[in-house]
């Protein structure tokens, strides 16, 4: 039996002696009805900070949820917020790992409530509420290294170091959401379950067919016998445990449908996805032109700049992509003259050439010009190898030849692995990198770039891992984004991605194309998902089996609706590149946001426009609280 099989199988058992358990208390409708609204507002509160990479709520209201109504209760919310919420952020081995352990935090929450002897104070709240995440997040690192690796100590090592980080960052977000919400949401659910709890009892003197309704915080008017009085809900009776499962499920069909549509409404434009990347970009554009990292998220430059190139490699001209009277191109023209930083002022410079536009004046500036005025006198950018790698493909952009001994320091930067880093030989070699420098020095004659091309490649035949993908440093877990640079280079080298795997593995392309979720956009990760808009644009090169610079793009007979001229847009932030580096290219880093690892992502930036589904929610949960347990006078 595999591990993954044994693990499943564990969770598996744990899962339904959890659901048993609950069933087998025989929950009156009322506290059905809290639990599925409960499970609904904790799915949605992951959905609606999925932009914050590992920042969620979801934790702090599963084990509060645990601690006010107890551990059946509590295991439930969790099990089934784990299960809703990835309706929207896609199923995987990782599911049955998050409803183990968001469930476990209910049943954790329940313990808690039983020891203490006084309610718990906000601080005191706020610390458990900060452990609890810390060893959830931590559990998902174990089911990585379950899920995706060898299962060997050494990788088990590198899992749970790479995650520590972003553990302690779910932590802290626990921490955050218990000092500001904790005692009240513990204090509602308490005094709603006092309230919406129904015990019968018999009164001394009368046999149990004849005695009086006694409802806790209910109590049923003297006179009235079981079967008359306001507990006894015509066809749902209040203490009738047989309705429970049916009413568990309908609670449960309107979570998931809740969870669909903070999916799905996430802006009038989102419906439009038709379920391709290239459909869900299109959909994402804000008014103003450009692209935030998520669908309604704020735009920015670096955002719309890497959009911009992932629909033109799709076959559309920047320029005939537009909202509002807005075009894309038009939005990336307007920081032309003022980009920030070089990275941004390279891509900027390969977005015009996609799109066919004048390099020397676009937006205002002459672009090449001033490129070349950042090029060092060793034919360095910065002492970089991304950004000068990034120089000579913005200058082939724009049709002009790079220095030629900005191309001869690129090449004395391969490493001895014959791989390329960030910045300069010596350092540890990454895909990203390499893929880059492949693509800059693609079809160039200059004698002795045919052997570094072809130590590049075997560098990335040794990096690919055995999922296809391709990871940010050799032997960390695949990502959509390095492997989408390292299929660029391969493509730039002459050799077929689709043919590069590992014996009996599947290639690059499946391991991209497995990441394409229901919506069209493209994970960044088997267990992560961030910046959903930046990975698919991507990504979205790759698959459309183009390496850069891409050659511009000819316009639509007639322009998209809503597409303008270049000219001044909206600005955005400046952009903010890979690594805390402002370079503007390669991808985010490794933060996690699918499992609550992460959406990078960013709320203040959520994923979807979801003021609409929260209210959807609220509604939904005390429409069915009265359609299941209507509450007597």
């Amino acid at each position: 039996m595999s591990w993954q099989l044994a693990a499943f199988g564990i969770l598996g058992l744990g899962l339904a002696g959890g659901l048993a358990w609950y069933e087998r208390s025989c929950p009156d409708a009322r506290t059905v009805a809290l639990v599925g609204t409960l499970a609904a507002f904790a799915a949605l509160g992951r959905i609606a900070f999925a932009a914050l990479p590992n920042v969620k709520p979801t934790t702090d209201i599963v084990l509060i949820a645990g601690y006010a109504l107890g551990g059946a209760p509590g295991f439930v919310v969790g099990a089934v917020a784990g299960l809703t919420s990835n309706f929207f952020f896609g199923q995987g081995p990782w599911t049955p790992f998050q409803m183990a352990a968001w469930g476990a935090c209910g049943v954790l929450g329940a313990t808690i409530a039983r020891t203490e002897r006084r309610p718990a104070g906000r601080w005191r709240m706020a610390i458990v509420c900060a452990l609890v995440g810390y060893a959830f997040a931590a559990f998902q690192d174990l089911g990585d290294w379950v899920n995706f690796s060898d299962h060997s100590a050494a990788q088990l090592g590198v899992y749970v170091g790479r995650g520590t980080g972003f553990d302690v960052i779910h932590a802290a977000g626990c921490l955050g959401f218990a000092l500001a919400f904790g005692p009240a949401l513990a204090r509602a659910l308490r005094r709603f379950e006092q309230r919406l709890h129904v015990r019968w009892q018999a009164p001394e003197g009368l046999g149990a067919a004849e005695g009086l309704g006694a409802a806790e915080g209910l109590g049923a008017p003297n006179g009235l016998g079981a079967a008359e009085g306001p507990g006894a809900a015509e066809g749902l009776g209040v203490g009738d445990g047989r309705r429970a499962p049916l009413a568990l499920a309908l609670v449960v069909a309107v979570a998931v449908a809740v969870a669909a549509l903070a999916g799905g409404l996430g802006g009038a434009h989102a419906v439009r996805a038709a379920g391709t990347p290239t459909g869900y970009l299109a959909a994402a554009q804000n008014p103003d032109g450009g692209f935030g990292a998520a669908p309604g998220a704020p735009s920015s430059p670096l955002f719309s700049g890497w959009t911009a190139l992932g629909l033109a490699a799709a076959g559309e001209n920047p320029a005939d992509v537009g909202r509002a009277g807005r075009s894309l191109l038009a939005y990336v023209a307007a920081g032309a003259a003022h980009p920030g930083d070089v990275g941004s002022l390279e891509r900027t410079l390969l977005v015009a050439g996609a799109a066919g536009a004048d390099p020397a004046a676009f937006g205002g500036a002459d672009l090449p010009v001033a490129l070349r005025r950042a090029i060092g006198r060793d034919g360095s950018v910065s002492e970089q190898v991304n950004l000068t790698a990034f120089a000579v493909l913005a200058l082939r952009a724009a049709g002009q030849p790079s220095p030629g001994r900005t191309v001869a320091w690129l090449a004395r930067q391969q490493d001895a692995d014959g791989g390329f880093n960030f910045a300069t030989a010596g350092a540890s070699s990454d895909a990203d990198d390499t893929g880059a420098v492949l693509e800059a020095l693609g079809g160039l004659g200059t004698p002795g770039l045919a052997r570094v091309r072809a130590r590049a490649v075997a560098f990335l035949r040794g990096d690919e891992n055995r999922d296809g993908g391709f990871p940010a440093a050799p032997g960390a877990s695949s990502n959509a984004q390095s492997t989408a640079f390292a299929v660029q280079g391969l493509i730039a080298a002459g050799v077929a991605p689709a043919a590069l795997r590992r014996p009996g593995g599947p290639s690059p392309l499946s391991y991209l194309t497995g990441l394409i979720a229901p919506d069209g956009h493209i994970r960044y990760a088997r267990g992560a998902d961030q910046t959903p808009v930046w990975v698919t644009a991507e990504a979205e090169m790759a698959l459309a089996g183009r390496a850069l610079p891409l050659a511009a793009v000819p316009r639509a007979r007639r322009a998209a609706a809503g597409a303008g001229p270049v000219g001044p847009a909206t600005g955005g932030e400046p952009a903010a590149g890979r690594r805390a580096r402002a370079h503007g290219h390669g991808r985010p880093g490794s933060a996690r946001s699918a499992r609550p690892r992460g959406a990078r992502r960013p709320p203040g930036n959520p994923r979807r426009r979801i003021a609409g589904p929260a209210w959807l929610t609220a509604d939904a949960g005390f429409l069915t609280a009265l359609a299941l347990a209507p509450v007597g006078p």
